[in-house]
């Protein structure tokens, strides 16, 4: 799986409310979102046929568009059925579900009033984000040299594909250095996120994680709060600055790619793969299956 480039992968891609083959699923070299990133996108995880909180991502991704300035020709109804139906036609259960909104061709400049909005959806397995042996056993990550921006400067409400950039960069960098991702700060020097899932710490038996006022919200990351406090556990939403993580005892980053995952080390603070961590990992891996998402 992991040789073979998504552009040659088999099935089918619903594109622009039409099932096409994979390997048709192609757009104009002059689109408007791959030059100035108009572009706004979903990661979904599919768990025994069944996507997780497909309306909350639907719902997040018109949400997206709207705050880069553009609606989305399909209504949230109509993307939640595309999905469903994308899934069953690729014959998956445990997958990985990618819807994207972009601005076409049709004007090429900053200015893109008149430009098609397009939608396309594609959906395939994907494991673990991480590597197995190293999740288990907690993650290693490195402090990011760019930082999540001002929200004066940038959405930083929308899931925009252009504010990855730097998260891109991050990630390579930490990759290179040995790591398995990077923990990014905020414009005012403190505790943010990942390049691509929120974090969380735990010091007394509570859970402490950064109030979301620059970076998404997620969606793992609010189901984990919710799955947190009914063990009874006190959950903290607050500033967290960096020299606190030296009195945190365990740590871990929550999202749909990363699900929840233990983090042994930040730089040069270390963490260890305690109780309420493991708890939050099973919670998370049985709140998904099917079942349990019919009874809520």
């Amino acid at each position: 799986m992991a040789s073979v480039p998504f552009d040659q992968l088999e099935g089918h891609i619903w594109y622009n409310g039409e099932f096409v083959p994979w390997e048709d699923a192609k757009l104009h070299v002059l689109s408007h979102g791959l030059h100035y990133g108009s572009s706004v996108f979903e990661g979904e995880r599919a768990y025994g046929g069944v996507i997780f909180k497909l309306r909350e991502h639907t719902e997040r991704l018109h949400e997206s568009a709207r705050i880069l300035g553009f609606e989305i020709p399909y209504s949230v109804e109509e993307i939640d059925d595309a999905c469903n139906a994308l899934l069953k036609k690729q014959g998956f259960e445990d997958a990985y579900v990618r819807p994207i909104a972009w601005r076409g061709s049709e004007m090429m400049g900053v200015s893109a009033q008149a430009n098609r909005i397009n939608l396309a959806i594609a959906i395939w397995q994907w494991p673990s984000y991480f590597k197995p042996e190293e999740r288990l056993k907690g993650i290693r990550l490195e402090i990011a040299k760019y930082r999540r921006p001002d929200p004066a400067t940038i959405p930083s409400k929308s899931k925009a594909a252009g504010l990855y950039m730097i998260c891109t960069l991050a990630k390579h960098e930490a990759e290179d250095h040995g790591y398995a991702d990077a923990l990014m700060y905020d414009w005012r020097g403190q505790i943010a996120e990942a390049t691509g899932a929120n974090v969380f710490f735990v010091k007394d038996g509570a859970l402490h994680t950064p109030t979301p006022d620059c970076f998404l919200d997620g969606i793992t990351r609010r189901t984990v709060i919710d799955l947190a406090r009914k063990r009874g556990y006190e959950v903290i939403e607050r500033a967290i600055w960096p020299e606190e993580m030296a009195e945190f005892e365990q740590c871990f980053l929550t999202g749909t790619a990363a699900e929840v995952t233990p983090v042994s080390e930040i730089g040069p603070y270390t963490f260890e793969v305690g109780e309420i961590t493991a708890n939050m990992v099973n919670d998370y891996m049985e709140a998904v299956q099917p079942v349990k998402q019919a009874a809520q």
